[in-house]
C-alpha cells in the first residue's frame, strides 16, 4: 500500500490536512524552545543582579554579555557536530532524545547555581551540547513527513514554526517573570520542566515516524529488503540520488563556514 506521507500508517491521519505527526514534533520543539528562550531571557539579567538583595552573581554588564555572547555562539554553531553525528551514527530520533535530556540536565544544574559555580557553568556546556543534537535534527524529520516537494510541505514547516514563536514567546514572559518576582533558580527550573515535558512526548510518540530518523544500523533491514525488490536501474538510481545528497551537503557545509567567517570578521 503507498502512503501519502512518510511513517507509519498511524501518520497517515491528518489533522488540519497535515500528517498527525507534525503535531508531535510541533510541541516537542515548542517546549523545546520554551526552555532555550525562557532560560536565555533571564541569564545576563541574573548574571548582572545584586548578590545581596536580588540574588544575582553582580557581575559587570560587559562581563555578562561577554559570557553570554560565547554561549549564543557555541549554541550555532554545535548543530553542525549534531547533524553530522546523526547522519553517520545515532539517527535522527536519538540524536533528538539525547540532545533533550542533556538540555534537561542543563536546565536543572542551573536551578542548582546556588550551591557552586560548577553547576552553572557545567549547565550552560549541557545546553550547548544537547541543543547541537536536537536542533538540526528534529527540522529534518519535518522535511521527510512529506513525500513531494510543494505547498503542502511548505505550510508543514509553516506550522513547525509556529512552535518554535510560541514556545519562545511563552518561555520568555513565564521564565522571566518568575526569575525574576520569586527566583533565578526557579525560573531555570521552569525552563528544564518544560524540556523535560518535550522529550517525554517525543519518546514515546516517535514510533508514529515508522523508520524516519533510524540510526543507520536500524535501518538496515530496511534497505536489505528494499535492494532486494530493485532492479539494476532502480539502484544505479539510488547512487545518482546519493550523490547528488553529498553534493548538496558540502555545498551546505561550504554556505556555512562562510557565514561562520563573514560574522567572526
Amino acid at each position: 500500500m503507498e502512503y501519502k506521507f512518510g511513517g507509519s500508517e498511524t501518520n497517515q491521519k491528518t489533522v488540519l490536512d497535515h500528517p498527525s505527526g507534525l503535531f508531535v514534533l510541533f510541541f516537542t520543539e515548542m517546549w523545546e524552545r520554551f526552555s532555550y528562550y525562557g532560560m536565555r531571557a533571564i541569564l545576563v539579567l541574573f548574571l548582572i543582579s545584586s548578590i545581596l538583595e536580588e540574588g544575582g552573581w553582580g557581575w559587570e554588564r560587559a562581563e555578562a554579555l561577554e559570557l553570554y555572547a560565547i554561549y549564543t555562539g557555541l549554541v550555532y554553531l554545535t548543530p553542525i557536530l549534531g547533524g553530522l553525528l546523526a547522519d553517520k551514527y545515532l539517527g535522527y530520533r536519538n540524536a533528538i532524545i539525547a540532545g533533550a535530556f542533556l538540555m534537561t540536565l542543563g536546565h536543572a544544574s542551573l536551578a542548582f547555581e546556588g550551591f557552586t559555580e560548577v553547576f552553572f557553568y557545567m549547565g550552560l556546556g549541557l545546553i550547548i551540547m544537547g541543543n547541537g543534537l536536537f536542533k538540526p535534527n528534529i527540522s529534518s524529520i519535518v522535511g521527510q513527513l512529506y513525500k513531494n516537494q510543494g505547498k503542502e510541505k511548505d505550510a508543514g514547516y509553516t506550522i513547525f514554526y509556529m512552535g518554535i514563536n510560541s514556545g519562545a514567546f511563552l518561555g520568555i514572559l513565564l521564565c522571566g517573570y518568575i526569575g525574576e518576582k520569586i527566583g533565578w533558580h526557579f525560573g531555570f527550573g521552569l525552563a528544564g520542566i518544560f524540556m523535560f515535558f518535550g522529550m517525554l512526548q517525543f519518546y514515546f510518540a516517535q514510533n508514529i515516524f515508522g523508520k524516519i530518523g533510524l540510526s543507520p544500523a536500524e535501518s538496515q533491514d530496511f534497505i536489505q529488503k528494499d535492494e532486494e525488490q530493485k532492479d539494476q536501474k532502480g539502484t544505479f538510481g539510488n547512487a545518482v540520488q546519493k550523490g547528488r545528497s553529498r553534493s548538496v551537503n558540502c555545498d551546505r557545509c561550504f554556505f556555512i563556514f562562510c557565514y561562520f567567517l563573514l560574522v567572526g570578521i
